[in-house]
């Protein structure tokens, strides 16, 4: 059988290759430790780093944990202190990514290929980045139920900006009438679009029940 594994307990965490102490936005002690050069049992090529975060002072709920435990891969040389503080703004970023489907069809075009949807990405971000530049410059269109004593947010900046872009015009040159084409040769072959391969998710495997001795 072997020992049986322990879970939650410090004497088996090991010494931690680094640590940081300081305080959070609201002023609470923080404490922050991390060990590096960690691999997962499924994927030993892949090097990763595990953050703890500890808070005294949190009122250990699920939205409010007082030890929190982060899995970070990327450059050793990053600031693993303000990683594991910045994931409180977690929460708006999520609402960034909603906005930019629901509001900046993010996700609605039917694209081909994986350069295509990266390049309609990178247009999604610019166009985001355009609204949060226009802010100071627009007057936000609000609705009857919103107020007025927050900062606009990117949905409001968007419903008015055809005001501000009625005043700068487009680099574009007026559309001309071309009459009919005469459309493609006669004979000519269309071969079919190339195909890809669908990449479905994995359906989760039932959980095995213990038997009890």
């Amino acid at each position: 059988m072997g020992r049986a594994r322990s879970r939650g307990d410090p004497s088996t965490y090991g010494p931690a290759d680094g640590s940081w102490q300081g305080t959070d936005a609201n002023g609470h002690a923080v404490e922050v430790s991390w060990w590096t050069r960690l691999h997962l049992p499924k994927a030993r090529h892949i090097e990763v780093t595990v953050i703890r975060v500890l808070r005294q002072r949190a009122s250990d709920r699920p939205r409010d944990p007082r030890e929190s435990w982060f899995l970070w891969e990327g450059s050793a040389e990053a600031c693993l202190s303000a990683v594991a503080l910045g994931y409180r703004r977690r929460y708006s970023h999520e609402h960034g990514y909603r906005f930019d489907k629901q509001s900046l069809l993010w996700a609605q075009p039917r694209l081909r290929t994986p350069a295509q949807f990266e390049r309609w990405s990178q247009i999604v971000a610019i166009v985001h980045n355009h609204l949060v530049l226009a802010r100071p410059q627009v007057q936000a269109a609000l609705r009857p139920w919103e107020t007025t004593q927050r900062e606009a947010s990117p949905q409001q900046v968007r419903r008015a900006m055809a005001k501000i872009v009625a005043q700068l015009g487009t680099p574009a040159r007026p559309a001309k009438p071309r009459g009919k084409s005469r459309g493609r040769p006669k004979g000519t072959v269309i071969p079919p679009a190339p195909r890809y391969p669908v990449v479905y998710k994995s359906k989760p495997g039932a959980k095995k029940r213990r038997k009890r001795a």
